[in-house]
């Protein structure tokens, strides 16, 4: 009779590695289902994990895109308010210059009239200095300050930069945040250069007596006011404009964010039914084999005779 003595080790080492990858694989499975995602470091899957990180750096632009685009709408509306009350002073300024062009006015009453336009002219100013919403010069371009300061004769001076600020707004597309004074306050009177601070000061010198015929000077401004109204409300046109490139460029934002949104679920975001069926299954592999582990460690040695 032989008797082969059969040693357990091999078995218990094979059984016990795997308990353990079915442990594992119960222990990832619990995790996706905790955390929502699929993948707990890189090394899971390197390649979903890279594609991953390129969208999340995609959102992160996105999302300085979207600052910057909110930025721009609210500087160019309140760019659009003031030019509308630039347009109101300009109106009310056209209104003075018509009854002050009647030759049969008192000197009081162009002295009235005058004051008024006065009182318009510090406005007009105080308006071109209005603020954005940084806080920085609205009308200044990149200036921090204000876009305009006053002579020792009262005029005003741009101290402004020759343009506004550009904002990007993604995949290259920007849009510049407002527009300078000189675009709309400056314009061309039969061919000669003014702006409107000069016609509205000048006219309100010329009634105080800085004239011989200041009705002629107030009939001859209307030329002058009405180019200036013109100026405003075709740069009214051009702000519209920019708030409706930035609202499209927005709405592209806001589907390439879904877009991407819902790459990243179906790269990375556990499938939780597939998730719980697998780990049933695994849990149900691992119950059994456990069970089965207990009954066979009973029998460490067989003999056989042969």
């Amino acid at each position: 009779m032989t008797i082969i003595s059969n040693s357990t080790s091999a078995f218990y080492e094979r059984s016990t590695m795997g308990l353990s990858d079915l442990r594992n694989m119960a222990e990832k499975l619990q995790g996706q289902l905790s955390s929502g995602q699929k993948l707990a470091r890189s090394s899971d899957d390197p390649v979903a994990a890279s594609k991953l990180r390129l969208l999340a750096r995609s959102d992160t632009l996105s999302q300085i895109d979207m600052v910057n685009a909110n930025r721009a709408t609210s500087d160019l509306s309140l760019t659009d308010t003031a030019l509308s009350t630039f347009a109101d002073y300009i109106s009310r300024a056209r209104e003075l210059a018509m009854q002050a062009g009647n030759d049969t006015l008192t000197g009081s009453q162009r002295i009235g009239i005058a004051t008024e336009l006065q009182e318009l002219h510090g406005n007009i100013v105080a308006l071109a200095n209005s603020r954005d919403s940084a806080g920085h010069s609205l009308f200044g371009g990149e200036t921090a300050g204000n876009a305009y300061t006053l002579d020792v004769s009262g005029n005003a001076i741009y101290v402004g930069t020759a343009t506004a600020g550009e904002l990007p707004l993604g995949d290259g597309q920007t849009v510049s945040r407002g527009i300078t004074g000189p675009d709309f306050l400056n314009f061309d009177v039969g061919g000669t250069p003014t702006n409107l601070m000069a016609v509205v000061k000048g006219l309100a010198d010329a009634l105080t007596g800085g004239s011989p015929d200041p009705a002629a000077v107030a009939r001859d401004s209307l030329d002058a006011l009405t180019s200036g109204l013109d100026a405003v409300t075709t740069n009214q046109t051009v702000i519209g404009a920019r708030l409706a490139w930035i609202d499209l460029t927005t709405e592209r934002r806001i589907d390439l964010g879904e877009m991407r949104a819902g790459e990243e679920k179906e790269i990375g975001a556990t499938d939780m039914a597939d998730a719980v069926a697998r780990l049933q299954e695994v849990m149900l592999a691992l119950e059994a084999s456990q069970a089965s582990f207990a009954k066979l460690a009973k029998l460490s040695l067989f003999d056989v005779v042969g």
